[in-house]
This record gives C-alpha cells, structure tokens and sequence, in this order.
C-alpha cells in the first residue's frame, strides 16, 4: 500500500514513518518543515516527499496513493491560539481541501488525526464516540468541523477515518515538550520539581505516540467498511488521570523531585475523561501497550541519557509556539506561515 503521511517530520510522523515501514508501507512524506531545527538526539528517516505546503495540494499530486494519513496542523492550543484564523485555514480548510483532493485523485482511504480535545468542557463520566462536542479552543473546533466537512465526501469508494487521540506523549525525535507529560517530565529532571500551571484537578486522557501510530496502521489496514466514517478514541479507558496523579507519578519517578504549583495556578477549562472501548473492540488490529508510568520512564532515562539542561529543555527548540513565532521573528516565515524565499 502506497501511503502519504503529512506532517511526516513532526512529532509523532517521525516515529509513525518507520513503524509503517516496518509493517510494509511504502511511504512518502509531506511537511513545511517548520520545526526541522528541532531535532532530539538524532534526526528523522529520510523518506521520499512532497514539496508542497499542506494548503496548496491538488488532485494530480496524489494519484497512485492508496491512502492518505493526514497528522499535518497547526499542533496544539497555544500553537492555534497565535492566530485563530490560520488554525481554521490549515487545520480545517486545508484537511477537508486534502481530503476531496485525494478523493477526486482515487485515493480510497483517508486517516484523519482528530483529538480527544474536541470533547473539551466534558461532562461528568467516561465520554465516549457518542458524546456531544464541546471545544473550548479554536483547535479543538478545527477538528470537529474538519470531522463533520470530511465526513460527507464518505461514500463507497472513500473511506475516511477519524482517530480522535488523547493527549499524547513519548519520547521522539521531533521532541516536543509542551504537552503535559513530556513537560512534567522535563521540570522534574532539570528542576528538582514537577511543576504544574494548573491547580492539578482537571481530567486528562493520555496516550503514548506509539500507540497512536498502531491506531494509524490499524486503521489503514482495517477492512473499509469497519472504519468507513468512523471516529475512533484511541487510547485505554484506565488511562485518564487528573493532572496532578501524573505529576505524583512523575516524582515517583524521578528521584528527589517534589511536586509544586506554580503561582496563580487555576482551574484549567479543558477537563474530560474518555471512554476508549471502540477502539478496543471495532478497531481491528489496534491493542494499545503503552500505560503512563513506563512512558514517563522512558521519558526519563531518554532525557537523563542526552544530559538534558535546564537551558535546552526550556529553550525555544521543543515548544512549537516559541519555533514559529522565532522564525516569524528572524523573517523566515510571514504572517500567513509560509516560508519567505
């Protein structure tokens, strides 16, 4: 099977790339390249791409896939809060312009990596597929209008998938360290504490990034009409936690941390537990491994390993925010994010 996956240089598409190869993919890539100065430990493999902006892909590019993985966006709540409009023109205009491109280019399978952050505000209880989207950033709502908007271009010659993943976390070697886990992590090595911007009380569901990518490849190795039109949370239902249950594992963890709240710490909007049973069951293929405490292990010994500083982990090189708005900075990218020749 002959996959494009966009984002391919990115946190999770660096790692994904050579499990799909591994499991007998063949894999061509497309990314801007925006956080390719941003490597941990080593770089990325090299793979075929397109040299394209997600935001300018046509038919005639895609014809001879047999499916695309679509990860590429602008990647986390502050990222899309810079500027709530280019979230909308590449999380969602872009996603769904893909989308109709590959269909119109006969390309039969479409892997979309939504987020469990379209459940924003949850209600109380284990939120599954069913629930009622509540989004409470312009990223979280990207996703739910990108679902939706793809959605109807399903019939049955396109199948489009939705993998609705939860907060994730891992080591990879596009490190990101502006996602909870992986920040915690780095505070308590570099820090002596695991220090939180949150009073600790909100519900999270975490996921690993290699079981996000079993995700991926169960769902383009699935039968079509198992996965036609189909949203999956991907992840394990024993996998939520409060914030403040992953900073205490965190300092169990690493030794001679303690746990603090940083001051002002409030009350955080975005508060949900997430029922992950559907995957378990109707996804075929997918059997999650990772749980929280060998993730935050291997956090650890990977950052203890490279001798990571203070410097570099709260530097600009693994917060995404800090990278675009450097190169924006140094006139690299304009406003619009697209690079200035």
């Amino acid at each position: 099977m002959r996959v494009l996956v966009t984002g391919h240089r990115g946190y999770i598409g660096v790692e994904l790339v050579p499990m799909l190869r591994k499991a007998g993919f063949d894999v061509v890539g497309l990314d801007t390249g925006y956080f390719d100065d941003s490597d941990f430990r080593a770089p990325p493999d090299e793979v075929p791409a397109l040299d394209l902006d997600l935001r300018d892909v046509q038919p005639d590019q895609l014809r001879g896939f047999d499916a695309v993985v679509h990860l590429g966006a602008l990647s986390n709540d502050p990222l899309g809060d810079l500027n709530p409009n280019l979230t909308y023109d590449i999380n969602l205009h872009a996603s769904v312009n893909l989308a109709k491109a590959a269909k119109a280019a006969g390309v039969g399978r479409y892997v979309f990596a939504s987020s469990c952050s379209l459940y924003g505000a949850g209600a109380d209880g284990h939120l599954d597929e069913q629930a009622a989207f509540n989004p409470v950033t312009p990223y979280g709502e990207s996703k739910v209008k990108a679902e939706i908007a793809v959605g109807a271009l399903a019939d049955g010659g396109f199948a489009p998938v939705y993998l609705r993943n939860a907060t994730a976390y891992g080591v990879s070697r596009r490190l990101r360290a502006d996602i909870v886990v992986n920040n915690l992590v780095g505070h308590a090595l570099t820090t002596g504490k695991v220090t939180m911007t949150s009073d600790g009380s909100p519900w999270r569901p975490l996921v690993h990034i290699g079981d996000i990518s079993r995700g991926v490849i169960a769902a383009l190795t699935a039968p079509a009409d198992a996965v036609r039109n189909q949203a999956f949370n991907i992840g394990r239902t024993q996998e939520n936690y409060r914030i403040r249950e992953v900073a205490e594992l965190v300092a169990e963890v690493v030794p001679g941390c303690e746990v603090s709240f940083a001051p002002g710490a409030s009350a955080d909007a975005r508060n949900y537990r997430v029922d992950f049973t559907k995957a378990e069951k109707a996804l075929p293929g997918f059997t999650p491994e990772w749980t929280l405490r060998a993730g935050i292990e291997e956090l650890y010994a990977a950052y203890k390993a490279h001798s990571m500083t203070q410097a570099e982990f709260f530097g600009t090189r693994y917060y995404r925010l800090k990278v675009i708005r450097g190169r924006i900075e140094s006139g690299e990218l304009d406003k619009d994010l697209r690079w200035i020749e």
